[in-house]
């Protein structure tokens, strides 16, 4: 007998996922195949990973969070492990959560030793009266919730150091012709300034979520944060629309309210997701020099990933789609 606390899940409801680990100047001349393969194995890997909990009738959130942690612990994408350096050498990680049955959310900013940040987001969420803790405060409330936490050096990579010496070699070459950081800044190659992984799931129970996880901008300043921890800019789901993660240069996406205003259009506009998608990632934001991209999924389980720049690293999976991974345009 079935009592009112055992419902179980609809028998007839959709349910999808989709992931980034992020956009760029992504080209395939750039890769090896077997490169190449390692990143699509990767995602796929994580996509795979995500679908399992909701084909077993599991939570959007459980879902994004082990999908979200198998790109963290990969030191190909920017985030976790393979966390971009900051321009004094340091990692800084931010991540948020969002829950679309009841717009709970989580964020972390400027974390230095959380080996998961996007656990420590979902700790926040679930187990703090507050939706953004920063810096030394959020370590020591994620050593209170028995969050794994690792040396700063776990976050070392060859790559990503060669990369802050590239752009700090490029921003020495800039400094003679321009004045002051901002304009520093903005010489810096687009590749600096972006790198995301995230998630968005419907489950079956018809209950979105979604998350962003990040290492930030290469060479980055000043205790900067992007839009990855912004709730409505990197990062939002409500079931009554569709969950967004965002991936790309995050000041624009900050000014834009990127994740909030693709949601505000299915919900207010009727529009479809990739209607909205197009309308934010091609529109004003793209036109005042934005770029980057985002994965959606809404509440009937459709799934759409848009993105301006040359690639983005991205796969999906539905109840009604086999598995897709994508990287180039």
């Amino acid at each position: 007998m079935v009592t009112a606390f055992q419902l179980p899940a609809q028998e007839n409801q959709n349910f999808a996922i989709a992931i980034h680990g992020g956009a760029g100047t992504i080209e395939k001349s750039r890769f090896t195949p077997e490169q190449e393969k390692a990143y699509r194995l990767k995602l796929k890997e994580a996509v795979e990973a995500g679908y399992k909990v909701l084909d077993k009738g599991g939570d959007s959130l459980d879902a994004i969070t082990i999908a979200i942690n198998i790109l963290e612990d990969s030191p190909f994408f920017n985030a976790g492990k393979g966390a971009v350096y900051t321009y004094d050498g340091h990692h800084e990680l931010d991540a948020s959560i969002m829950d679309g049955k009841n717009r709970q959310a989580g964020a972390v900013s400027g974390v230095m030793h959380v080996k998961n940040p996007i656990n420590l987001a979902r700790e926040v969420m679930d187990n703090s009266v507050h939706v953004m803790l920063s810096g030394k405060g959020a370590e020591t409330f994620a050593k209170q919730q028995g969050l794994e936490v690792v040396p700063a050096s776990y976050f070392n990579t060859p790559h990503r150091h060669e990369a802050l010496l590239r752009a700090k070699e490029k921003l020495k070459q800039k400094e003679s012709g321009t004045k002051g950081y901002q304009a520093l800044h903005q010489a810096l190659p687009e590749q600096y300034k972006m790198g995301t992984v995230g998630a968005v799931a419907l489950d079956k129970n018809g209950n979105l979520a979604a998350g962003t996880s990040t290492g930030g901008m290469t060479a980055k300043r000043f205790g900067r944060v992007g839009d990855s921890p912004i709730i409505g800019a990197g990062t939002f789901a409500d079931n009554s629309s569709c969950a967004v993660s965002a991936t790309g240069h995050g000041e624009y996406f900050i000014r834009y309210n990127v994740a909030a205003d693709i949601c505000a259009r299915v919900a207010y506009q009727n529009k479809t997701i990739e209607q909205a998608g197009q309308d934010v990632i091609f529109g004003p934001m793209h036109r005042d020099g934005g770029t980057g991209g985002v994965i959606i999924v809404d509440k009937e389980g459709n799934i759409s990933m848009p993105f301006n720049t040359k690639g983005m690293y991205r796969a999906s999976k539905s109840n009604r789609s086999a598995t897709y991974v994508g990287i180039f345009k």
